[in-house]
């Protein structure tokens, strides 16, 4: 398979062991590659190029899968890994949650029953605007 670019969908349906041996199988390939840039004069620098993202290719396919198996595997624990958990903001992940946010404690049902906020009604005025006339 080391034929320089590897597509990302061909990946995702191996085994975590066929992914180790082709990330170690690209690795030995770019190490001969480099070996002959330096021997002769490098005109392997697109395959190079093309195995280096490859490799990272496979390296990001197994670390995607190994973090979708850790979260199944903390999917219903009390607690998961902080890498693991959703990132957003500090103000938001420091928010109530809508449960606590509802939550209405007995002094305060007691207040707003026995204090009800009162409603006060304003007369509209209709008349012209009146001025201090000293004169």
């Amino acid at each position: 398979m080391s034929s320089g670019k590897v597509k990302t969908v061909q990946l995702w349906d191996k085994s975590k062991d066929d992914l180790t041996k082709q990330l170690g199988e690209l690795k030995t390939e770019l190490g001969q590659l480099r070996i002959q840039k330096v021997a002769s004069s490098g005109s392997k620098l697109n395959k190079i190029h093309d195995l280096r993202k490859s490799i990272a290719r496979v390296l990001t396919v197994i670390n995607a899968k190994q973090r979708s198996q850790l979260r199944l595997f903390y999917k219903n624990k009390k607690y998961a890994p902080l890498d693991l958990r959703v990132k957003q903001t500090r103000a938001i992940r420091r928010r109530l949650s809508p449960e606590d946010k509802a939550r209405v404690l007995e002094k305060t049902k007691k207040r707003s029953t026995h204090f009800p906020q009162r409603k006060f009604a304003i007369k509209e005025f209709d008349g012209e605007r009146r001025t201090n006339c000293h004169g």
